[in-house]
């Protein structure tokens, strides 16, 4: 749940601070033309397709899962004076989660609402982004006779702040990148129905601060017919400075356990490259990789996007 509304807040950010994007608010004209600013408002609209694959590593007395998630987002963004932007956009997806050795699985439809603001002074980009979420989970347990099922809902908000400096030679650039998030998770109690011994367990709070750390490294080419094909790859260390869950109740009868949920390393890496080609001043096709590595969790995600000016 955490990592679903982290990479959508991690998504907008990279709205915000993307190298060549910032070229584009910055020089409209594209491919080494002069630096202009519109005084007037400019619009873009972009919509997005995305796959996600996750496993988690076994940890104390839990097992492990496999996780997948496909999902599509649409957004809308305009330049409201020189050198500030903002973005609005709606992220909906689907997850499974498979839980074979526990013979469990589970479902989160997952709806997300998030904004996108950035400022542009000289070579620095300070952004923010801000989201809310929610859904609802479906679980399964086989109990050996027959299927427990469970039915609860879900609710996330997250926020996200990032400074970055833009350097740039010819064609190339070099973008450092310091950024501090926080999310809060939310998942409601539930009573199991069916199989045997059916469950009942509490509500569960999730709380993560992170700081994430790197660069960005890009290039732009200027094809045939003057398209824009940018190129540009990321690396960022991070640090979950900050993890808390809170006990879950787990009844069966009379009898009651507590058990806390699982959060990652405290140490990590993400990185990711991607492949921007700009047909025309006023819409680009884009393939982003966003990879997130951990000692006890591994994610890869895909992403094809277009975006249009107007």
């Amino acid at each position: 749940m955490l990592n679903l509304g982290s990479n959508f807040l991690e998504r907008l950010g990279n709205q915000a601070t993307n190298g060549f994007v910032r070229e584009s608010r910055t020089n409209p004209g594209g491919g080494g033309a002069s630096e202009a600013i519109d005084n007037s408002p400019r619009y873009r609209t972009w919509g997005e397709l995305y796959g996600i694959t996750s496993s988690t590593g076994p940890q104390v007395d839990y097992v492990g899962d496999k996780r997948r998630t496909m999902g599509g987002v649409a957004g809308f963004g305009a330049r409201v004076m020189p050198g500030v932007n903002i973005g609005f956009s709606v992220d909906q997806s689907r997850t499974t989660v498979d839980v074979p050795l526990a013979l469990q699985s589970a479902q989160l439809d997952l709806t997300q609402f998030g904004f996108n603001a950035s400022v542009d002074k000289g070579p620095w980009t300070w952004a923010i982004a801000l989201i809310h979420g929610f859904g609802n989970v479906s679980s399964g347990r086989d109990t050996g006779f027959g299927f427990a099922s469970a039915w609860y809902g879900a609710q996330l908000d997250g926020g996200l702040t990032e400074l970055d400096y833009y350097w740039t030679k010819d064609q190339s650039r070099i973008v450092p990148k310091v950024a501090l998030e926080y999310m809060h998770a939310s998942t409601g109690a539930f009573q199991e129905t069916g199989g045997f011994d059916p469950l009942t367990v509490s509500g569960a709070t999730m709380d993560r601060t992170r700081v994430l750390v790197g660069a960005e490294i890009g290039h732009y080419f200027i094809l045939d017919h003057q398209e824009i094909l940018d190129l540009s790859a990321y690396g960022k260390f991070v640090d979950n400075v900050s993890q808390q869950f809170s006990s879950v109740l787990v009844s069966l009868g009379p009898q009651s356990i507590s058990v806390t949920g699982i959060g990652e390393s405290q140490y990590g890496a993400d990185a990711g490259a991607s492949a921007s080609l700009s047909i025309t001043n006023t819409a680009r096709l884009y393939f982003n990789y966003d990879g997130k590595f951990r000692s006890n969790l591994t994610s890869h995600q895909g992403t094809l996007g277009l975006e249009m000016k107007f």
